[in-house]
């Protein structure tokens, strides 16, 4: 089924460029991608839920074809108000909600404070204090530092491509660079994001703003499934085995030779998994 696409008005004003697939009157999915990413990063697991799930995913602010921030509010509060914000102008009542990294962490938040109308949650590879204190979230801080603002050619933003994402297949590092990068009139190549913005927020957070993610996750009342790559840097596995335990809600998963990105690592285990959890029987409460 072809891609709908169509812009909602973010939570601060600015437009949010949204990506459908499947029949409106599916059962919908809501999904977030992280830091860097976009929407049709998850344009394959779509296809996958078809025809029983109405797939929803948008350019996270500041990226893809959404607006850019110009008061550079690029935390885990605005993300969840611009969630809010979406799913209020499409009339959600009950949905699912996934999320990646920077996406997850929204996720969590915006599940605990809407029990009633998260149906389930999938979290890929983020938890607490995986964005703060993690190997891997200082290799982003670092990413985010050394990546140039620009590229003289196609190729050699493949080039770069290859080296920071040396594990994930050629297919998914061009399709990572067709949604990442525009080319100027002079040739060139720049970021699809707001590339300053994003990187003063990680690199020089305000603490105000800082999410203890703890209260939220054992706050969650919907089914929830915690995808981990198995040689990931950033969610620990000894957190995400604390997350079964301090919430009995949340189960978990270990996806074996995938890092960050399961998703482009592992493509069809990661869609396998989740499509088995968000069918699986809703358990019935009460006395049999």
């Amino acid at each position: 089924m072809e891609e709908r696409n169509y812009k909602l008005q973010g939570s601060d004003g600015f437009s949010l460029r949204v990506i459908e697939w499947g029949s409106r009157t599916a059962a919908p999915i809501v999904m977030l991608h992280g830091i860097r990413g976009y929407a049709r990063t998850f344009a394959p697991l779509a296809q996958a839920l078809l025809p029983n799930f109405r797939a929803i995913a948008y350019d996270q602010r500041g990226r893809g074809e959404s607006g850019w921030d110009p008061l550079r509010r690029y935390y885990n509060q605005d993300y969840v108000r611009d969630l809010e914000a979406v799913v209020e102008q499409l009339g959600l009542k009950r949905f699912d909600l996934l999320g990646h990294s920077m996406g997850g962490i929204a996720a969590y938040v915006y599940a605990a404070a809407n029990p009633d109308r998260v149906r389930r949650l999938v979290i890929e590879d983020a938890g607490p204090g995986a964005s703060a204190d993690s190997s891997g979230s200082a290799r982003i801080r670092q990413e985010l530092l050394s990546a140039p603002g620009s590229f003289e050619s196609w190729d050699a933003a493949v080039e770069f491509m290859r080296r920071l994402r040396p594990t994930v297949s050629e297919a998914a590092r061009l399709d990572r660079l067709r949604n990442m990068l525009k080319q100027r009139p002079d040739g060139t190549w720049t970021w699809q994001y707001d590339h300053a913005g994003i990187a003063e927020a990680r690199l020089n957070p305000d603490p105000s703003r800082q999410v203890d993610l703890w209260p939220h996750v054992e706050a969650i009342k919907s089914p929830t499934l915690v995808l981990r790559g198995g040689r990931s840097d950033y969610l620990a596995r000894d957190v995400t085995e604390s997350l079964g335990v301090r919430n009995r809600n949340i189960q978990w998963r270990e996806i074996a030779d995938a890092g960050h990105y399961i998703h482009d690592d592992q493509p069809e285990l990661f869609t396998s998994c989740v499509l088995a959890f968000l069918t699986a029987p809703e358990k019935v409460s009460g006395n049999t």
